[in-house]
């Protein structure tokens, strides 16, 4: 047995004494740590302002929905926002939740993101929004993409919920685009119990943001700020003053506390996925069976994928079973092709050409996860099961 789970906790006593501390408060609402994380988030991966919610899918709703209430050019009900054919539910729902028109287009084999020759064929006059999505920890290629928009009124947002701490010609994914979103669920790079961030430079946004988070009022907003104008003085007055259709998406108080945490073992966690990933590469390279992630700048490895050669005869079934009898962990590539799925029939969509690379991903495609710790002995194992197969 390799005994080789999905994902590991990456707490240490560091988290556990933040959440006591907490606790011996008996104040856990979002408060002074949220705010000291989201500080300490912004300046980590070098964006002006951070906003923490309660999810990544939570921080995919507000952005979306940040976009509708700007003072110039928000979005609108039917406007066409292009996706990526596979990704997760949530980087779709709001969109459908907002009664945006979804253009799926299909990824790239190798990548696993979106094709940019598809991308580049999909695009019109009638685009408003493109949501890309940093798959399983690899970065987008930005420059051809910011190529392709350099000269259209199109918006730019990064689902990077499973790719924190990639980087791109140095940069970190999640601020490329005008809003990036992030999750610290327990499985994902770092760990708050349940949680969230969205990344913007955009003032105007992140003060949208922080009335959508918390039930559309303007107690959180600055005394001047971009959706109210001058907040009243009377504090009675601005209690509960709602100015805009908002959520209560609010994280607590002990998962900004993890966070502070966590925030200072991302480097290390990030480079430990990194030689973990080097050792799968140098495992799998060379081999007819299995087409694996080709890295796109640095990617923070989230998970190892693998779509199976099935004209060499061998099964996703066989190669699944083998590793599970093993203790391996396996998953489908986050939803694969996500338009095949029931709920599709309450969107309003199109599929740009043919969907060939998605769909094999569905019919072939599994990942194996990847951890903060170093796994490599673990992986070789795996490796060797894997090419005796």
């Amino acid at each position: 047995m390799i005994n080789y789970p999905l994902a590991t906790s990456s707490w240490g006593d560091e988290e556990i004494d933040a959440i006591q501390k907490i606790i011996s408060t008996g104040m856990f609402s979002m408060g002074k740590h949220v705010s000291q994380f989201e500080k300490e988030f912004a300046q980590h991966f070098g964006s002006k302002y951070s906003v923490m919610v309660n999810s990544g899918s939570s921080a995919n709703l507000l952005a979306v929905a940040a976009l509708f209430f700007k003072q110039e050019n928000p979005l609108k009900t039917g406007d066409e926002v292009i996706v990526p054919s596979v990704s997760w539910s949530t980087t779709y729902h709001p969109l459908q939740q907002y009664g945006l028109k979804l253009k799926f287009v299909d990824v790239d084999i190798e990548t696993l993101n979106i094709s940019i020759d598809a991308l580049e064929k999909a695009i019109t006059d009638k685009t408003r929004a493109i949501f890309l999505v940093n798959l399983l920890g690899n970065p987008n290629e930005f420059e051809r993409i910011n190529e392709l928009i350099k000269d259209r009124d199109i918006y730019l947002l990064e689902d990077n919920c499973e790719s924190m701490g990639a980087e791109f010609n140095g940069q970190k994914t999640g601020t490329f685009g005008l809003l990036g979103t992030y999750s610290t669920f327990f499985s994902h790079h770092m760990s708050t119990m349940e949680g969230g961030v969205i990344t913007t430079d955009d003032e105007e946004l992140y003060h949208i943001l922080l009335s959508l988070r918390a039930h559309g009022w303007t107690r959180n907003l600055p005394e001047q700020n971009h959706v109210t104008g001058q907040k009243d003085s009377n504090l009675f007055l601005e209690s509960y003053k709602f100015v805009l259709p908002g959520y209560n998406v609010r994280p607590i108080e002990m998962s900004g506390a993890i966070g502070i945490s966590q925030l200072k073992k991302i480097n290390d966690f990030v480079l430990n996925r990194r030689k973990n990933a080097e050792a799968f590469v140098e495992e799998l390279k060379n081999q007819g069976n299995f087409m694996i992630q080709r890295e796109i700048g640095q990617s923070s490895w989230f998970g190892f994928s693998m779509i199976v050669n099935s004209s060499n005869g061998l099964s996703r079934e066989t190669v699944m079973t083998k590793l599970q009898q093993a203790g391996v962990e396996v998953r489908p590539i986050v939803a694969g092709d996500f338009t095949k799925n029931p709920v599709i029939k309450y969107y309003d969509f199109e599929i740009h050409g043919e969907l060939v690379n998605s769909q094999r991903i569905d019919r072939d495609g599994f990942f194996i996860g990847n951890h903060h710790i170093d796994l490599q002995a673990e992986i070789r194992k795996i490796g060797s099961l894997l090419k005796s197969i």
